[in-house]
């Protein structure tokens, strides 16, 4: 048994990757939209270049985005961007989640 575990743990470690990774080839392959699910206030002092504020709680049915782009959410600690990941999964658009604002190495304006 330990052996297995220890094979399934190399085969994971070898194979998978990482969460820079994944942003790295979304982010080359330029087939996304990013949203800042902060409050407006919060968005107004500051955003990720290129962003559109969608405050997290107005995430909901009435919302159309391109469904054919990977949508980057964040916003100030990860705990919002989670609540719009979990929505916007269950409304069936591909996403990926940032999380917190202050640790995107992304430009920023």
């Amino acid at each position: 048994m330990k052996k297995i575990v220890i094979i399934l743990i190399i085969i994971i470690t070898v194979c998978g990757c990482s969460s820079k990774d994944k942003l790295d080839k979304i982010i080359s392959e330029n087939n996304y939209i990013i949203v800042d699910v902060r409050t407006e206030e919060e968005y107004n002092i500051s955003h990720l270049k290129d962003s559109i504020n969608i405050p997290y709680d107005e995430i909901d049915k009435s919302i159309k985005l391109d469904k054919n782009k990977i949508i980057l959410v964040y916003c100030k600690s990860g705990t919002r961007s989670k609540i719009a990941y979990n929505n916007l999964t269950n409304l069936g658009y591909k996403v990926y989640d940032l999380g917190s604002y202050e640790e995107i190495n992304l430009p920023k304006e």
